[in-house]
């Protein structure tokens, strides 16, 4: 009965729960001789996730993605003490990520990137001024580098670097569909809701 009133009363806490990040060197950044100086002009990290989502039959194709099931394709962007910064929600799950991006950036009250500063992002993100992606060709994946399987090269350092700091978004998604149950599950109230 009271379901839509407490979700436009937790909608309208948007502005306190998530906010731009600063345009200051993260601390996690700053502290770390293994981030500093390479990645001093990044604030955060972006990444998307597919929630689980109920639609009409008629709409149910372009709302199934890689996952092979009705999603939503959600673009987050994160700061690196794992607190939203941004999120840009109700994409369908067939959308691909930098296609969101691109939207996100062309929105009035989309994504803002500080002049100069710029966001880490996975291999699915074309390099950009303001998004900063793995070398390709090159191993990424941290468990790609065990304890016998060094860094080869700068570029394989790189991206072992990259992978360790940009996995603070997947950390973030992880964190908050396990607080909130509910986004891993097939929800009971439709999709405009």
């Amino acid at each position: 009965m009271y379901f839509k009133e407490v979700l436009y009363a937790i909608g309208k806490l948007r502005g306190e729960m998530i906010k731009p990040s600063s345009s200051t060197i993260p601390t996690k950044i700053a502290e770390s001789h293994r981030w500093f100086p390479y990645f001093k002009d990044c604030v955060g990290a972006i990444d998307g996730t597919h929630i689980t989502t109920k639609v009409r039959r008629s709409h149910s194709l372009s709302y199934i993605g890689r996952k092979h099931y009705n999603s939503q394709n959600v673009l987050a962007a994160v700061d690196f003490n794992m607190k939203f910064t941004y999120v840009l929600a109700g994409c369908e799950g067939s959308t691909h990520d930098a296609t969101i991006l691109v939207d996100s950036l062309e929105r009035v009250d989309g994504l803002k990137v500080y002049e100069g500063k710029l966001y880490l992002a996975d291999a699915g993100y074309a390099c950009h001024p303001s998004f900063l992606p793995p070398l390709r060709t090159t191993r990424y994946h941290i468990n790609e580098f065990s304890t016998r399987l060094y860094p080869k090269n700068a570029k394989e350092l790189f991206n072992l670097r990259h992978s360790s700091l940009r996995v603070t978004a997947e950390r973030a998604f992880a964190a908050l569909k396990n607080k909130f149950n509910i986004l891993e599950h097939k929800p009971f109230h439709t999709f405009s809701t």
